[in-house]
């Protein structure tokens, strides 16, 4: 019969086999879960959510904005309003989108619309009263070229990139 002392040792090393397997299946369960169909699904419209991000930052990047706008014939007023328009639109059109992205990376992307919207309206306000729209596009475009936030756009879409990669 085993004494008192071979008892305890048996015990302590069931014990640490037992809190050994535990500790590893626990850790095993918090880092490589497998998803549900779930969690696959959310993890899929997470994606479509950043890629539709990216589409919006590309779509309402000034320049590029521009040169999807008819300037024929406008004057600065009213591609100033068709200008701020668009970017409203295109904004409101993926605002439910927030939801499935973090939020820093959704004030980003609002961040991006209202300096967008500022820099349109405040280079619009400098232009004489008989400006052309072509006169706002240049007058635009010349302002991206030499902000030092003109590269937003870039940074922002770098941002999505990045948290859509963490999630593949």
């Amino acid at each position: 019969m085993p004494d008192s002392n071979e008892i305890l040792i048996i015990l302590v090393t069931i014990l640490l086999v037992v809190g050994l397997y535990y500790f590893l299946y626990a850790k095993n369960k918090t880092v490589a879960t497998p998803q549900t169909p779930n969690d696959q699904k959310f993890q899929s419209l997470q994606l479509q959510a950043y890629e539709r991000l990216i589409l919006l930052v590309d779509r309402i990047a000034l320049a590029n904005l521009i040169s999807r706008t008819a300037i024929d014939g406008l004057s600065a007023r009213e591609l100033q309003l068709v200008l701020t328009r668009n970017i409203r639109d295109e904004f409101d059109y993926n605002i439910t989108q927030q939801i499935y992205i973090h939020p820093e990376t959704w004030k980003a992307v609002r961040n991006l619309k209202e300096n967008n919207l500022l820099v349109i309206n405040q280079v619009a306000a400098r232009l004489p009263a008989n400006a052309s729209g072509l006169d706002l596009s240049r007058a635009v475009m010349e302002f991206s070229m030499t902000d030092a936030k003109a590269n937003l756009p870039e940074l922002v879409s770098e941002a999505l990139s990045y948290e859509a990669k963490k999630l593949m």
